[in-house]
């Protein structure tokens, strides 16, 4: 029986997958398997019998995940579950930059009891004026599972798109609509969009990637929405650039305590996968992720390791080896392997930076002492058998 441990409320669209061989309980520390949203696992102490811990959301900033990769458990976490949910709320922050509907809704509400508001918001509405995104150029930073979405979905409105992703993948190129214009610097799409969008993970090459250097190059007037890190923007620098005329406006799913409440600041609590389809969804790939992880080995959407996928065993038997990305490590499996008389029918090994995974289909059951001689080994973390 395989023990899961849910350290939040996970979607019972997820947890309705789980076979009877999977037993939820309470202790984290009898857990084979974890299933995380926002709890904070820094502090926690990970369990010898822990294989791996699947986050039902993409950011992984709660899990010590070098802490994991060092006792050879597999974080996974949920890309793209939720980026029909994401790309909705960009395209709300797009009207909400371009015209102040929060400001006028501000004004139904201080003006609520006056009698004759029918006439005088006629004469107010006037300072609520905006703009039409149609025809204006948005610029697309980051054309991941969200960010072809958003694109796509800014064209159908007649918006001029731009996209910039050096890192753009076969399958999303192949989602992204042939009128986004590639360009191939962040400085094409500062210096021409009337609109930019970010959706990019945290790096060292993208963390403060909006700062004074690069408002300065942007059109005046211009809309920026970030919903995607927080540190991707200089707070400092987006004031800067509102009080200066240079930002109209400021639209984000991160608030800060420099920008909560600042005007011309659009700001929501966090909201992009705060629906029920996108929690159904993550929980649903998170469970299969896990599953598919502990009965067949293999790894997909991990942040720690790197994928491996054999799909199901069809030999007697399936070694897997958590191990550091060191050299002669596959020559000294095989050995292992070969002296013991056990011939390999199928086998991959993949690494991911100072870790790596390898998987063995053999045609019949290695000895304890087989596998105890590969737990020995220099530089292994974890030896598996499914059989």
């Amino acid at each position: 029986m395989v023990k899961v441990n849910c350290l939040n409320k996970i979607s019972k669209a997820g947890m309705k997958l789980f076979s009877d061989n999977y037993e939820i309980v309470e202790d984290f520390a009898q857990a084979d398997a974890a299933l995380v949203r926002s709890a904070a696992m820094h502090d926690m102490e990970l369990p010898d019998s822990l294989l791996a811990i699947a986050r039902a959301g993409a950011g992984t900033n709660n899990i010590p995940l070098d802490q994991c990769a060092a006792k050879g458990i597999v974080v996974f976490n949920t890309p793209g579950a939720n980026a029909n949910g994401v790309k909705e709320l960009v395209l709300a922050g797009l009207l909400l930059g371009s015209r102040d509907l929060v400001g006028g809704m501000k004004w139904v509400e201080d003006n609520k009891t006056d009698e004759n508001i029918g006439k005088t918001m006629e004469k107010a509405k006037s300072a609520f004026a905006g703009n039409e995104i149609k025809g204006k150029k948005l610029g697309v930073i980051g054309l991941g599972a969200i960010g072809v979405l958003v694109a796509d979905a800014a064209i159908g409105l007649g918006m001029e798109v731009y996209g910039c992703d050096p890192f753009l993948s076969v399958e999303h190129a192949l989602n992204l609509s042939g009128e986004v214009k590639l360009v191939k610097t962040r400085d094409e799409i500062f210096e021409q969009c009337d609109y930019i969008t970010v959706h990019v993970p945290l790096l060292d090459d993208t963390k403060g990637m909006i700062n004074s250097l690069t408002i300065e190059k942007m059109k005046d007037g211009v809309v920026i929405l970030n919903f995607a890190r927080d540190l991707l923007v200089n707070d400092d620098a987006i004031l800067s650039g509102i009080a200066s005329g240079k930002i109209a406006r400021y639209v984000t799913d991160f608030p800060t305590a420099k920008l909560a409440g600042q005007p011309k600041v659009v700001a929501f609590p966090h909201l992009g996968a705060s629906t029920e389809e996108s929690e159904d969804n993550c929980a649903a790939m998170a469970v299969r992720e896990l599953m598919d992880y502990v009965e067949n080995g293999n790894i997909k959407n991990s942040v720690n390791y790197p994928a491996c996928d054999m799909g199901v065993c069809k030999s007697t038997a399936r070694i897997l080896i958590n191990h550091k990305n060191i050299p002669a490590m596959i020559s000294s499996f095989t050995t292992i392997v070969g002296e013991a008389g056990i011939n390999i029918d199928n086998m991959i090994s993949k690494s991911k930076g100072d870790y790596a995974y390898t998987m063995f289909d053999v045609a019949s059951v290695p000895s304890a002492d087989v596998i105890e001689k590969m737990k020995n080994m220099e530089g292994v973390v974890k030896v598996r058998v499914l059989a």
